[in-house]
């Protein structure tokens, strides 16, 4: 008997690899090839991802846009191009991110629990982390309507059994979530699920029209929304699994400005109360004031820039962006790096800082045997027990009382040319410290010096009160 029709839409940008890994993995999916069409949109790529799908993949549809349009007008491509297909071509519209590789029974998984409950109109997959195989990034999501913020189903979960195997063994498993935590069924209902892999009922599609234009992130969460204010209910299978790299490994730059603004863009859609989208904006300023406090003005200035566009209400793609350049530590030489600086004799390096995830501690190593002028002084985590990651590592105790911990923090002003952050977790007072401050991700860093007390007087007076005087939730 014939399956279902899905159409399968895929969106990439300058991603070869992960998108023929991700064809690679539809090759296997346990579902009929007769009732599956694969779409790729590409956005423009300047790599060779086009050349290789039509040399790899000749029964793949390739939609070439002109530009660059973000993830939103990627799907959109392909959503238009579905709804111009003759009536009943496709029952389904499978989406798929093109970093993601697919169990070979997610998208069968997903048919068989729209088909099995009429009333549902949306079916995402289980999203696991890439880097790390047996740990859950979301089983859906929740939607704040007080503060606009997601809320990530079972986050972090850790699928003990599974410990230690490769995304590969796990491709050809077919498995239930809902067997290792307690108290799960292998589908529930959400406020949205991620169109790294989100199934649709074309027809409910084709209702619902077209992704709000938000160049990348927030349009699969509006999208979601719309479908479940129009009568639908929204579910995600423990059934069907994918694997995603984690965003924790991804680096917060210019995707700050699209959070920011498309956050608030939705928020002032389906708020309950009007007055949170107001609290929300301010929220945002004080998010701005902390990033300028910490040194990361560039990010700060992004941050208001999307506040004054969501009130003027333009969408899209901001073309203006422009961001000082950062650097990748995994390229450059020992000598390349601000550690070999000879002004730089004292390090602090903060807890939060994974030597080992951010691939640095070994050039630690070496700077310390080069250079036996230097010291590297590791913070503990306040009231917590030292994480040794360094040979001969001397570690400086934080107190877990806050008014001794700022003291603290007082006295160690002077004492460091050099504090090293984490950018994923930023303390503010180590950038206090009268030093210059690297911030540290697992792909790259950059270099900053905190602002002067003066500095920050003129930025909340110009631009952050404003802004929260001009008004309301505009």
């Amino acid at each position: 008997m014939a399956m279902p029709k899905v159409l399968i839409i895929i969106v990439t940008w300058n991603k070869e690899e992960y998108v023929l890994n991700l064809l690679k993995s539809l090759q296997n999916i346990e579902y009929q090839r007769a009732s599956m069409k694969i779409v790729v949109v590409d956005n423009a790529s300047t790599d060779t991802t086009v050349e290789s799908i039509k040399a790899l993949y000749k029964d793949v549809t390739l939609l070439c846009n002109e530009e660059n349009l973000g993830g939103t007008g990627g799907f959109n491509t392909g959503l238009k191009w579905a709804s111009e297909q003759p009536a009943g071509s496709f029952d389904y519209l499978w989406l798929l991110d093109n970093d993601v590789v697919v169990n070979r029974y997610a998208l069968i998984e997903l048919v068989e629990l729209l088909e099995s409950t009429p009333d549902a109109a949306v079916a995402g997959s289980t999203m696991m982390q890439q880097d790390y195989p047996w740990r859950i990034n979301e089983v859906g999501s929740f939607y704040n309507r007080n503060t606009g913020e997601l809320v990530f189903n079972l986050h972090l979960t850790t699928i003990h059994p599974w410990k230690g195997r490769a995304v590969e063994e796990m491709l050809d498993t077919k498995c239930d979530l809902s067997h290792f935590i307690p108290d799960y069924h292998p589908s529930l209902d959400v406020d949205y699920v991620a169109a790294a892999s989100l199934l649709i009922r074309s027809d409910v599609a084709a209702k619902a029209g077209l992704w709000l234009d938000c160049f990348i992130h927030f349009d699969d969460v509006e999208w979601c929304l719309r479908i479940s204010e129009m009568g639908y209910r929204v579910l995600v299978s423990c059934r069907s699994l994918i694997w995603h790299m984690s965003a924790v490994v991804k680096v917060p730059t210019w995707v700050v400005y699209y959070d920011c603004r498309n956050a608030l863009t939705v928020l002032k859609k389906y708020a309950k109360d009007k007055k949170n989208v107001a609290r929300a904006v301010r929220r945002q300023l004080y998010k701005a004031t902390f990033l300028k406090m910490i040194g990361r003005c560039e990010l700060a200035d992004l941050v208001l820039d999307a506040v004054d566009d969501y009130r003027k209400g333009r969408m899209g793609r901001k073309d203006d962006i422009c961001l000082p350049p950062v650097k990748s530590h995994h390229q450059q030489l020992l000598s390349e790096l601000p550690f070999m600086d000879p002004n730089i004799k004292k390090i602090l390096v903060s807890w939060h800082v994974n030597l080992h995830a951010t691939k640095i501690q070994e050039k630690l190593v070496k700077t310390v045997r080069e250079r036996p002028d230097i010291t590297i002084d590791f913070l503990t985590f306040p009231g917590g027990d030292a994480v040794y990651q360094f040979p001969g590592a001397n570690m400086v105790a934080i107190s877990m009382n806050r008014m001794l911990r700022m003291i603290q923090y007082y006295r160690l002003r002077g004492k460091y040319d050099l504090v090293i952050q984490s950018d994923y977790k930023r303390v503010l007072f180590l950038s206090w410290l009268d030093s210059k401050i690297m911030f540290l991700n697992n792909e790259n860093y950059c270099l900053r010096s905190a602002p002067t007390f003066l500095e920050m007087l003129g930025f909340l007076k110009n631009s952050i009160f404003k802004r929260l005087f001009a008004g309301g939730s505009r």
